[in-house]
C-alpha cells in the first residue's frame, strides 16, 4: 500500500499549492476522508452500449466502488464510490453557442480527471467553459460526500459535502457544505456553507445564504471530521441494502418496468414501488413505496420513499422526497429535501419549480401552491409566506427583488425562461416523452447496458491501486 499513500501525500500537496492564496490547508481533509484501508475493498464498474461511447483510460489510479461511462481518462486521482457519467458529452462536428459566438467541436469530448480526490460525487454532463470545449477537466481538486461536479470544471478546488458546482468553471476556489453555485465562471473565491447563488452575467442574480445555525441539524461539517446531520443519516441508512446490490451478480427488481422504462442494475428497488412509462431510475438511486408517474425520474443519489411523483417530475442528482405528493411537471433541484410526515404528506403543486438545495421539512401540513417557485428553508406555512411566490409574478420582476433572506436583481423573466428550458431538456434526454419511435433518451437507451468490473492489486506495494487500464471498442 506504499504506492497509494505516496499517491495520497501528492493529492495533498497539489491542493495546498492551488488553494495558498485562500489560506486553505487540505491536510487534515484529505488524510481524514477515507482511510486508505477502505480504498481496495471496492470494485469499479463500468458501462457498455451500443448507444454510448467507449474510451476509458485508467492510470496510476484508484477508483475503489466508482462507476464510469461513455470517454472518460482518471490519472494519479482517487475516486472513491462516485459516478462519472460520460453520456452526454459533447461530439465532433456539434456546434457551442457562448454569447455571440458559436464555436464548433472538433472531436469527441471527455472527462479528464488528475491529481484529484472525489469521494461519492457525481460527475456529469458536458464542459460550460468556451476555453475548453473538448476536455471537461477536474484537476488538483477535493470533492467531498455527495457533491455534485455538473458540467463545472474545476481547476484546484475544494467541494465539501453535498455542495454543488453546475455550469460553473471554477478555479482555485472552496465551495462550502450544501452550497449550490451556478455563476459562469468563477476563481479565489470561498462560498460558505449554505450559499445558493444562481447568476447569469448582465441577465440576473439570484443569492441566498441559510442560517448556519438552522442548517447544522440538516449537514454539519468541520474540517478533519466526518459530516454529520439528517442528509448523511437518510444517505448512509441504506449502505448495507446497497451492498447487498454491489456484492450479487445477478439482481432483478421486485417491480415491473414497462418497454420504455430503465432502472439501472444499481439502482436500489423496493416493494410497493410503480413505475409508470419513460421512468429513468439512475444508479445509486433509492425508491421505496414510490408512485413514479409516465416520464418521472431520479437521477443518481436521489432517495424517493413513501412519495407519488404524478409525471414528468424531474428529481435531480442527490435529492430526497420523503413521504410527499407531487403534481405533474414538478422540478426538484439538486441536493433538495423534501420530507413530509406519514400521516400528513408534504404536497408541491402542479407545475412549481424546487431550487436547488432547497430544504422543505414540514413540522405541519404544508401545501406548495401550483405554479410556485421556492427556496431556501421552509418547516411551516410561515416560511412559504417568505420562501416562495408564483412563478408568473417573479417572472415579472424586472429589476430588484427581495423577500425573507433572497436578494435578486435583473430579470426575473430571463430567470423563470432559463429554468423552463433546462428543465425541458432535461426531460427530454431522459425520454420522459417518448412515444415509441421518436424522442428517445435515458430511460430507453439505458435498457441495454451491460456492466464489467476492475479489480485493484490485492497485496504488495500496490495494494489498492488499479493497473493501468485502457478499454476502447
Amino acid at each position: 500500500m506504499k504506492e497509494l499513500q505516496r499517491l495520497l501525500d501528492r493529492l495533498i500537496q497539489r491542493a495546498n499549492i492551488n488553494l495558498r492564496e485562500i489560506n486553505y490547508d487540505a491536510t487534515p481533509v484529505i488524510q481524514n476522508l477515507v482511510p486508505l484501508r477502505q480504498m481496495d475493498k471496492f470494485y469499479a464498474f463500468y458501462g457498455i452500449s451500443n448507444y454510448h461511447p467507449l474510451d476509458l483510460q485508467f492510470q496510476h489510479a484508484n477508483l475503489a466502488g466508482s462507476y464510469f461511462l461513455g470517454k472518460c481518462r482518471v490519472a494519479s486521482s482517487l475516486v472513491y464510490k462516485s459516478d462519472v457519467r460520460g453520456d452526454e458529452l459533447k461530439k465532433k462536428g456539434d456546434v457551442f453557442k457562448f454569447q455571440n459566438f458559436e464555436i464548433p467541436i472538433t472531436r469527441d469530448e471527455g472527462i479528464d480527471i488528475e491529481d484529484s480526490f472525489l469521494v461519492k460525487t457525481l460527475v456529469h454532463n458536458f464542459s460550460h467553459d468556451p476555453e475548453s470545449l473538448e476536455w471537461f477537466f477536474i484537476k488538483d481538486t477535493i470533492s467531498t460526500h455527495y457533491a455534485n461536479i455538473h458540467g463545472s470544471p474545476c481547476d484546484g478546488c475544494f467541494l465539501g459535502p453535498f455542495a454543488t458546482a453546475d455550469l460553473t468553471t471554477l478555479r482555485d476556489c472552496i465551495i462550502g457544505a450544501f452550497s449550490y453555485v451556478q455563476a459562469g465562471e468563477i476563481s479565489h473565491m470561498s462560498i460558505k456553507p449554505g450559499t445558493i447563488w444562481v447568476r447569469s452575467p448582465g441577465a440576473f442574480n439570484f443569492f441566498y445564504q441559510y442560517d448556519r445555525s438552522r442548517l447544522e441539524k440538516y449537514i454539519s461539517y468541520t474540517t478533519g471530521s466526518a459530516p454529520t446531520g439528517i442528509f448523511m443519516e437518510v444517505a448512509e441508512a441504506c449502505k448495507e441494502d446497497f451492498q447487498n446490490i454491489f456484492d450479487r451478480v445477478h439482481i432483478e427488481h421486485p417491480v415491473a418496468v414497462p418497454e420504455t422504462a430503465s432502472v439501472d442494475r444499481y439502482a436500489l428497488v423496493k416493494g410497493g414501488t410503480h413505475i409508470s412509462d419513460n421512468v429513468l431510475v439512475a444508479q445509486r438511486a433509492f425508491l421505496d413505496n414510490a408512485w413514479m408517474g409516465k416520464g418521472a425520474n431520479a437521477q443518481e443519489n436521489c432517495y424517493i420513499v413513501n412519495s407519488r411523483l404524478e409525471g414528468n417530475n424531474v428529481t435531480a442528482h442527490g435529492a430526497k422526497i420523503l413521504d410527499a405528493e407531487l403534481g405533474k411537471n414538478v422540478f426538484v433541484g439538486f441536493n433538495s429535501f423534501l420530507n413530509g410526515r406519514p400521516k400528513t404528506k408534504l404536497k408541491i403543486g402542479e407545475g412549481c419549480i424546487i431550487m436547488p438545495h432547497t430544504i422543505i421539512d414540514a413540522e405541519t401540513p404544508l401545501a406548495i401552491p401550483d405554479g410556485h417557485l421556492a427556496w431556501g428553508m421552509i418547516t411551516g406555512p410561515a416560511d412559504i409566506k417568505t420562501n416562495t411566490i408564483s412563478i408568473k409574478e417573479f417572472a415579472a420582476v424586472s429589476d430588484h427583488f427581495s423577500m425573507g433572506d433572497l436578494f435578486f436583481e435583473g430579470s426575473g423573466k430571463a430567470f423563470v425562461e432559463a429554468f423552463e428550458h433546462r428543465i425541458q431538456h432535461i426531460l427530454e434526454a431522459n425520454g420522459a416523452f417518448c412515444d415509441g419511435t421518436c424522442s428517445l433518451g435515458h430511460a430507453q437507451f439505458n435498457q441495454k447496458i451491460s456492466f464489467n468490473t476492475l479489480q485493484p492489486y490485492s497485496e504488495g506495494d500496490l495494494k489498492g491501486l488499479f493497473p493501468t487500464i485502457t478499454i476502447r471498442p
